[in-house]
């Protein structure tokens, strides 16, 4: 049986502050190849998630909120918002599960802030993303800018 306890989070949490992409996460599956991913992502406001899709090949995933809050936004083929939701376990909003083929990104509100996700394996950095084209890169000039726009439109900021 694996615990997910404080003896997990808690060094996770001080490594997502002290990571430059201010966040980091903690696998829980043995190999890449393995056919289901289950890791808790330690992430912070200052940290940056372009929307992608999982296609080609096809991958579905389940966000589940251990601690904070994080918006995930659905988005259509243009780029434009369809759904979203922030995941608050003190407000009731759990989990969101992502269909394969679906644009999509995960925004932290909160600081040390902590997901569990489940998604379908195996992972190959070469085709486990397609990145939209209509978001900025990450590392590039204009993350919190497109970030503090999604926000703006959701009435959040």
């Amino acid at each position: 049986m694996i615990h997910i306890t404080k003896q997990i989070t808690n060094p996770l949490i001080q490594e997502a502050r002290k990571s430059d992409r201010k966040r980091t996460n903690f696998n829980f599956h043995q190999h890449f190849s393995d056919r289901i991913h289950r890791m808790i992502h330690a992430t912070n406001p200052e940290t940056y998630v372009q929307p992608h899709k999982h296609e080609n090949p096809d991958k579905m995933e389940t966000f589940i909120i251990l601690k904070g809050r994080v918006l995930v936004i659905e988005f259509s083929e243009e780029g434009a918002i369809i759904d979203h939701l922030i995941l608050d376990s003190n407000i009731g909003n759990y989990g969101v599960e992502i269909q394969p083929k679906s644009w999509h990104t995960l925004i932290t509100l909160e600081n040390d802030s902590l997901v569990y996700e489940i998604k379908d394996g195996p992972w190959d950095a070469s085709d486990d993303k397609n990145f939209a084209v209509w978001a900025p890169s990450e590392g590039e000039a204009g993350c919190a800018q497109y970030t503090n726009s999604l926000l703006r439109k959701l009435k959040l900021l």
